[in-house]
Formats: C-alpha cells, structure tokens, sequence
C-alpha cells in the first residue's frame, strides 16, 4: 500500500522571535484501558438480566435503570474507541492527532443522558398519572444487585484518570446509575411496605434529575473545548496582565488560551519587548511563568522589540497612526482581543 513517510532531522538553530515550551504530546497506552474493560463486563452483564426482572415486575423504575446502563455500556465502549484514536500519533493534516476524538465522545455521552432524561420523564410522568401494578420485592431484590454492580463499576473507573473529559463522561453515566438504583432500591421498598405504586415513577424522576445534571455538565464542558474557550478556572485577561508585569516586556496582545483537550491548555501570544532588552531572556521567564503558575506548558510565543528602528537592531516593531488617530503596531493594526500593557489599561 503506497503511502508517504516523513522522517525529519531537524537541527534547531538559535531564533529571534519564537519560542515554544518544552511538552510532551505523547499518549501512553494507559492503563485506564484495563479498568474500563472491567467495569464494561460487570455492566453488560447485569443489564441483560436487568430488563428480564423489569418486564417481569413492570416497573419503569428498573427498565429506565437497564435503560441508562445501556448508555453507560455505550458510554465506556465509546470512551475506550476515543482513547484509541487520541493516542494515534499526528501526521497529515491533523496537526494534533486525534486528541479531540475524546471530547467527541464527551460530548455524545452528555448528549445521550439528556434524550434519555426526556424519554424517561415523560414515562415517569405518565405513570404517575395512571400508575400500573408493581412488584415491590422484585424491585427491591434487583436494585440492591444493581447498586453492588454499580459500586463495583464505579470503583473501576475511579481507578482510571478522570482528568479525561472523555473518562469523566463515562464515570458520569456509571455513578448516575448507581444514583438511580438506590433511588429505585427505596422505591421497592416502599411499594413492597405500603403498596403506594406511584413511588415508581416518584424514583425515575430522580434518575432523570440526576441525569439532566450530568449531562448538562458534559455537554457545557465539552462545548467550551470546542468552542476554544480558555479553560476553566484560567482568566485569560489575568495571565496577561501577570505576564505583561515582568521585566522589559512592553505589550502583549494576540493572547489566546484554549484546550487541546481535557487536562492539556494551550497559549499562544505576541509579546513586545522594550528595546534592547534579551528577547530570548523574555521568553524564557514567561514560559517559566506559564508552566509553574499555571501549568500551561504548550506555549507559542512570538517575541518582537519595539521602539526605534535602526539597521543594527533584530527587529523593531514602529507604531503609525490609526484610523481613528490613535497611535497602533505597525505589524497589527487588527489585534485579536485586549492589547496589554504594563501599568493600568482596559481589557
């Protein structure tokens, strides 16, 4: 089979203008495999004989419980392909790999919660309306099964890391169950003590609450990936400000931060630097800055002088006027986003 091959030695020489900090883009083949295979069988198993006792004692409660372990089954089968294809090293035209594959099925985790949410609270609904003949033992017998199952899955899954989007959506569907069991557990016991049906369906929309909540979660977390959006709990506005505070940087503007994926921040940045200062000192601390207070340690940064112009400067950056009369960089009339400089100035 044709294909191209691209071997590259590369020799570094010294630059003027950019720098990137030192990462790793590589993906072990984690042993978070392992533990989602184990918690995958214990589920598939015990659902298969969850929808036999459900139709058996016609409760809702336990067939929308086999119902969203379908979906944790789905959910981890998915997570397991996603982990596959974000550990493919990059080439061609996909420059980081694959590594989004995971937030994809984030995404179509969280997805699936809120349909089967909708689904299962119109049942609920309608069952509370007209409540059908439910048999308590058998609910209660088989919840406390199921919530043994599901404390077993979720053990297994607490194992692997979490800090994947992609395994927390999976966690997510797995700890709702377990949720949804318990729920259905005093469900059971209710009927089997008073006969009060309804309690049934009282326990699917607890299921549904849980699984709107999860849901909605996955769905914002990864819409924000997608989306670029810098990740939570970094404000960009003031990593530029702590940035645009070290010695001999003027300016920085063009700054963008988002996620590659779950857990792995990227910035780029134009940072203008005072005359005669060591472009190459700048960036150093900069990164140093970047990787220790914030843990971004995938960062282009584009270093420039500015100031005056002369032949026996690396490079000056002048400044002309703008439209509006204001002086602006010569180099980017148009910055994307806030300009920073030091001292006091608007974002």
């Amino acid at each position: 089979m044709g294909g191209r091959r691209h071997d590259h030695d590369h020799e570094h020489a010294p630059d003027h203008g950019h720098g990137h900090a030192g990462h790793s883009h590589a993906v072990s083949a984690d042993a978070d495999r392992r533990w989602l295979l184990g918690a995958l069988a214990l589920i598939t198993a015990f659902m298969a004989g969850e929808v036999l006792v459900g139709l058996a004692a016609g409760s809702l409660a336990l067939i929308s419980d086999a119902a969203h372990m379908l979906t944790d089954a789905a959910a981890i089968a998915l997570a397991l392909v996603a982990m596959r294809l974000a550990a493919r090293p990059a080439r061609g035209g996909y420059t980081y790999g694959l590594k989004r594959a995971e937030i994809l099925s984030a995404q179509a985790n969280g997805v699936t919660l809120l349909v089967l949410s909708a689904w299962l609270g119109y049942e609920a609904v309608r069952r509370l309306i007209a409540p059908p003949e439910v048999s308590g033992g058998l609910v209660l017998a088989t919840a406390l099964v199921g919530v043994v199952v599901n404390l077993a899955a979720a053990w297994c899954m607490s194992r692997a890391n979490r800090s994947s989007l992609n395994v927390e959506g999976a966690f997510q569907h797995v700890v709702t169950d377990l949720y949804a069991f318990i729920a259905t557990a005093v469900a059971g016991a209710v009927v089997l003590a008073t006969g009060f049906g309804r309690a049934d369906a009282i326990a699917s929309l607890v299921v549904v609450a849980l699984m709107l909540r999860a849901g909605i979660g996955l769905v914002r977390d990864s819409a924000r990936i997608f989306l670029e959006a810098a990740p939570a709990g970094i404000d960009p506005d003031a990593v530029a400000d702590r940035l645009v505070a070290a010695p001999l940087v003027e300016e920085i503007h063009d700054l963008h931060i988002w996620e590659i994926t779950s857990g792995q921040p990227a910035l780029s940045a134009h940072i203008l630097v005072k005359p005669g200062g060591d472009c190459h000192a700048v960036r150093r601390e900069l990164q140093r800055r970047l990787r220790e207070e914030y843990r971004i340690t995938h960062a282009t940064l584009q270093v420039d002088h500015v100031g005056e112009e002369g032949p026996h400067e690396l490079l000056q950056i002048g400044r002309v006027a703008g439209a509006d009369g204001a002086d602006v960089d010569e180099h980017c009339a148009d910055a994307h986003g806030p300009v920073h400089r030091s001292g006091p100035h608007r974002h």
